[in-house]
Order: C-alpha cells, then structure tokens, then sequence
C-alpha cells in the first residue's frame, strides 16, 4: 500500500469519527432543550395554582377589613371634633388677653403724652426768661456801642492833630518818614543777612574740608598700591639673531602671516635679541606675544603653524582674562554681578590710561571708595560697585563709538545694573549730572587713584605746555583778570573783571574757552571750565 492510499484511508476514518460526535452532540441538545421545556410548564402551573389561593383568600377577607375601616373612620371624626373644640377655647382665651394688653398699652401712651405736655410747659417757661434777658443784653451792647463810637471819633481827632504837629516839626510827610524807615530797616536787614550767610557759609566751607580731608586722607593712608611698571611696548626676546631671519620667513611670508593673522605688526630692528611687537589693542598684543614666544620656543614658524598657535594663544588669554576678572571681584568682595561682565573687566587686564593698569585702577578705586562710604556711615557696597565699574567702558572703546563714561553706562545697564550705579558710570567725568551720594564718592576715588605719585606717567615737557596752553587761551578773551590751571590741568579757573563782564557773558566765556580747548588741546578725560565774577564792597568804621 502507497502513502496515498494510506492517507485516503486516514482521511475516511477521521470523517467517520467527526460524523459520529456530530451525531452525539446533537442528541445531548435535544434532550437538554425537551427538559428545559419541561421545566417551564411546571414553573406556569405553579403560577396559577398559587394566583387561585391568593383570590380566595381576598374574598373571605374583604367583609372584615371593610368593617374595621368604618370604626377607624369614626373614631378620627370624634378626635376631629374634639380638636377642633379645643382650638376654638383656646382662640376665645387669647383674643381677651390681646384686649387686655392692648387697652394697658393705651393707658401707657395716655401718660406719656401728659408728661411731655407738662414739659413742653416748663420749656416755653424757660424760653421765655431767656428771651428777656437777651432783649436786655442786647439793649445795653447798643448803648456800649454808642459809647465806644464816641471815643474812637475823639481818639481820630486827636491822632490826626498829633501827625499834622509832627508834621509840621519834621518838615515830612507820614508817607515819606515811613518809607525813609523802612528803606534804612531793610538796608540793614540786607547787610546782617549777608554778613550772617557769609559766615555760615565760610564756617560750613571750612568744616565741610577739613571732614573731606581727613576721609581722603584716611582712606589714601588705609590703602597701600603698587606704582605702575606696565609698558605701552612689547618686546618679545630670542634666543639668537638668527631667529629674526625665522620670523621673516623666506621673501617674508612668515612675518606677513603672522601680521595677518594676529593683527600687530612686528617691528625688527637691529636690537640684539628681540623684536617688538606694535598694535593699539593690548590684547590683540599680548596674543601676539604668546603666539610669538610659543613659535620661538618650538622653532618652527610658518603660515600654517602660526594660526594654529595663535588659536591657542587666544584661548589661553580668554582664559587669562577670565580668571583675572573672577579673582578682582572676588577682592573686590562683589558676589551678584552678571558673569556675561567678566570677560570685559578682564580684558581691562592689558589694558593701560596714561601707563597705569586698568583693572588695578579699578580695585583701587572700589577700596578707596568702600573706605570714603564707612567713614561717612554709608553702605560701602553700591560705593565699591559702581567705583570698580566706572571705568569698564575702556574695554570696549575701540569697538563702539563715544566716551569710555557712555560706552561703560551703556553696558552696565544692559546687564541689569541699578540706576544709581549706571549714573555713577556715566557722571565720573562729569558728563552728566552726579545724581547720588555714591557717583560723588566715585569721583574722588577715580581722583585719588589717577593723581597719587607714581600711578600714571605722562611726559612732563607735554604736560607744562598744556597747562600754559590752557592759560593762554583763557586769558585771550576780553574781560579776564585772573587764569589758574588748577587739578592738574582738569581744571580751568577764571577771574574775569566784574566791571567789564555782565552775568549773562561769563556764559558766554566759559562755553568759547571749552570750545576752544576742545579745537586745540588733546587731553585725558575731561577739563572742567569754570569762570568766576565777584563784586566786593569794603567799608571801614572810624
């Protein structure tokens, strides 16, 4: 036998088998299905049977229950009435107690109304004797009157007699000896008013400088800085002179692409062993100077190298710049400002006003305000905040237009400074008005750190010639007596002739000198004008 028959053979067996089940299943469902209907037939005809005793019982219960309905009926119509008796006692009692309280209350009101009758009485009674003791009041105030009339008519009289003799004695009218009078009590009250304003004011100077000199002092004295050794030039040393033939490069490519590069140009000369390097931004120098001496030292300079090192060299100075910053705040004692900031104060690390270091200046300045703040019983804080950032503008002076005071204002508000602290900023060189205690305070400190001995360099020659300078300009126009270059050349004072020069032309001389100044000098910071016109009266008593 082959496999197909085997599995024909396999096949007719399982559908004998499925036919069998099938066969059994369906028997198993007839015979649930006749029993379930078994089960409902007899579930009906117990319904019935038990509905059949229900309804016999109702008739024989029905005669009774109707009975028993009819005594419950007559036994609430007796409570009814019995209630209904009951209420109408009670109704009948309390309208004679409402009369009763009702004729009391009337009796009540009856006497109340006499008693304020009588009162009435005793009022009119009283308002009548008051009545005439006011008519008689009032009749002897006429006659009072009359008097008094009388007396002022003759008191008139009499003062008028008494002018026209002292009239006629004095050989002056009333109105003129009284203007004379007041002209000479005037006179007098102008001259104590003055003598007493000037000798407030002089005492007041006086105690004013000697407490401002004794805070400056202190503070100065409290404070103790190095003097300034930083150097506008960079000088770069090497090894050897044949290290300068490196540099240059073949046909000079090495020193071109450093130049293009880093942005400084690199001056060699016939200086032994080293070269200098020139630019007006001092970072931009000092990445030089490290790209330069790291190419020195590695010995192998060409155009490729030298930008792969400068990269590196830029980011060790941003570095540099960064930790700077962080270490003068933290000196500073300043723990909330903005850290966008940081890398601006930092570059103020190399960079140098008149040879003294900027970021030093700037710590200088907020100790020394901070020590200005206590002594007055001020909080030191704001004072050493807005001294450390007066002059952060200078970081950025080369990239924006305007003053290092506008450009550092500008800044701090950007970053969220207080308004007192950007005043400080923007008022230091008195560009604009110093609004707070604390922009005054800045203003010394910068003062004091710029002007102690050694703190800035400036060629002495140049310095000589421009306060002459500014002295020949103030003295070139009409009606100037007297010209002092005072503060170092920050400050022009000038004494014009009163006699010559009105109010409103000392205006008009302060702004042509400042105007002129401007044209012709070139100068730090700012040169304060200030032009004096005083009159002067001397009296001496024999």
């Amino acid at each position: 036998m082959d496999s197909t028959q085997q599995l024909m053979v396999i096949v007719a067996v399982l559908a004998v088998v499925l036919i069998g089940l099938t066969i059994v299943v369906v028997s198993i469902l007839r015979n649930q299905q006749k029993a379930q209907t078994q089960a409902a037939r007899r579930v009906v005809e117990q319904e019935k049977q038990d509905r059949s005793r229900l309804q016999s019982l109702v008739a024989k219960v029905d005669p009774m229950a109707r009975k028993a309905e009819g005594d419950e009926i007559i036994a609430n119509a007796r409570a009814e009435a019995e209630r209904v008796r009951a209420d109408a006692e009670r109704t009948r009692n309390e309208g004679d107690e409402s009369v009763r309280t009702e004729r009391e209350r009337v009796d009540k009101l009856l006497g109340d109304v006499e008693r304020r009758e009588r009162r009435v009485a005793e009022r009119e009674d009283e308002h009548a004797g008051l009545q005439r003791k006011l008519d008689q009041r009032l009749s002897d105030l006429e006659v009072t009157r009359a008097d008094l009339l009388a007396r002022r008519g003759e008191l008139d009289l009499a003062e008028t007699q008494q002018r026209q003799q002292l009239e006629h004695v004095a050989g002056l009218t009333s109105e003129e000896a009284r203007a004379e009078l007041l002209s000479q009590v005037e006179h007098e009250a102008r001259l104590q008013a003055v003598q007493l304003s000037r000798e407030i004011e002089s005492e007041a100077r006086r105690d004013g400088e000697r407490k401002a000199r004794q805070i400056i002092v202190g503070a100065i004295q409290r404070l103790a800085t190095e003097q300034t050794t930083e150097s506008v030039v960079t000088t770069v040393p090497l090894p050897g002179d044949e290290m300068k033939g490196r540099i240059i490069g073949r046909e000079g490519r090495n020193i071109r692409a450093f130049e293009q590069t880093t942005g400084v140009n690199v001056m060699i000369d016939d200086t032994p062993e080293s070269v200098l390097l020139s630019s007006f931004d001092p970072v931009r120098r000092e990445v030089a100077r490290l790209t330069l001496t790291e190419l020195v030292a590695d010995g192998r300079i060409h155009p490729a190298r030298i930008e792969e090192v400068y990269e590196r060299s830029k980011r060790r100075i941003d570095e540099i710049c960064l930790r700077a910053a962080e270490d003068a705040v933290a000196e500073v004692g300043l723990t909330d400002l903005d850290a966008r900031l940081l890398p601006t104060i930092g570059a103020l690390q190399y960079r140098t006003s008149y040879g003294q270091n900027v970021l030093k200046h700037l710590i200088e300045c907020a100790q020394l305000a901070g020590l200005m703040a206590a002594e007055l019983q001020l909080d030191p804080a704001p004072a050493r905040r807005a001294a450390f950032l007066h002059d952060i503008g200078k970081a950025l002076t080369h990239e924006v237009e305007g003053s290092h005071a506008k450009v550092g204002a500008d800044l701090a508000r950007r970053f969220g400074e207080h308004p007192d602290i950007v005043n400080a900023i923007e008022a230091h060189h008195n560009e604009v008005e110093p609004r707070t205690v604390i922009a005054v305070l800045t203003q010394a400190a910068d003062a004091i750190s710029g002007g102690r001995p050694g703190a800035r360099r400036e060629s002495l020659e140049v310095y000589v010639k421009r306060l002459h300078r500014l002295e020949e300009i103030a003295r070139s126009h009409k009606g100037v007596d007297k010209v002092f270059a005072m503060q170092a050349g920050r400050e022009i004072r000038v004494m014009v002739q009163p006699e010559a020069v009105d109010d409103a032309e000392t205006h008009v001389i302060a702004k042509d000198i400042a105007r002129q100044v401007e044209e012709e000098l070139t100068y730090p910071g700012s040169i304060k004008v200030t032009v004096v016109r005083e009159s002067r009266v001397t009296e001496t008593a024999h």
